[in-house]
Formats: structure tokens, C-alpha cells, sequence
């Protein structure tokens, strides 16, 4: 039988909105950034190159699903930061210097922040348009 956590996990992803699933995609980069951190603080190279690799990974696919006839200037800004994190992920694991993850870590947050307030925005005003029907 399934691990139950597991199975959990997979629903919930699979279940979830495109904009749940951009929260948790930027969640993940976050855990996996802060883990290789410790590892790289720690000397763990391995476990420093493992979790590097997980949120490189996921910014490479934010990058590959901008859709930039619909994001316009906003998108190319994104695949610019995306790109730098990916350098900033590169640089970090070639050097075993947890300086360039600590300062993707600040990236990703004010992105999700900012994406989570978005989204929030969204459903206030989606909720009154429904309201006032």
C-alpha cells in the first residue's frame, strides 16, 4: 500500500489551482534553497548539490511555463530573474558558498509574497463580482 503522505501529497497537487500549484512551486524552491544552505554551512556537499539541483529544477520550470504573449513585460522580467537565480544556483554549488542560495532565498520570498497578494487580490474582487450579481 501507498505511503498515506504520500498519496495525501499527490491529491492535494493534484487538485490544486494554478495558482495554488505557483505557491506551492515557489514553497518548494524556498524549503529546498534553505536545506541546501544548511548543508552547504555543514559541509555536506552531497546533500548541498542534492537540494541545489531540487530548486534549480523548479526554476527552471516557472521559466518554461511564462507565456509571455499573455505576461507581456512582466514575463521577460521574470525569466531574467529566473535566469540569475539559475546562475546564482550554479555559482552557489560550483563554490560551496551558501552566499548566492541566501540571496535566492530573499528572491523567492518577495516573489511569493507579491504572487500570494496577487492571488488574494484576485479572489476579493472575483468574490464581490459574485456577490453583486
Amino acid at each position: 500500500m501507498a505511503n498515506p503522505y504520500q498519496q495525501y501529497k499527490k491529491t492535494s497537487v493534484l487538485s490544486a489551482s494554478k495558482e495554488q500549484i505557483l505557491l506551492m512551486l515557489y514553497e518548494g524552491a524556498i524549503k529546498f534553497t534553505k536545506l541546501a544552505i544548511q548543508a552547504a554551512e555543514q559541509k555536506k556537499v552531497a546533500e548541498r548539490g542534492q537540494n541545489i539541483l531540487r530548486a534549480f529544477d523548479i526554476i527552471m520550470e516557472l521559466n518554461a511555463t511564462l507565456d509571455h504573449k499573455v505576461g507581456g513585460e512582466l514575463s521577460k522580467q521574470l525569466e531574467q530573474l529566473y535566469t540569475f537565480m539559475m546562475e546564482q544556483y550554479t555559482k552557489a554549488n560550483i563554490k560551496a558558498d551558501p552566499e548566492p542560495l541566501r540571496e535566492n532565498v530573499k528572491i523567492l520570498e518577495n516573489l511569493y509574497d507579491g504572487w500570494k497578494q496577487a492571488i488574494n487580490n484576485l479572489k476579493k474582487e472575483n468574490e464581490q463580482k459574485g456577490g453583486a450579481a
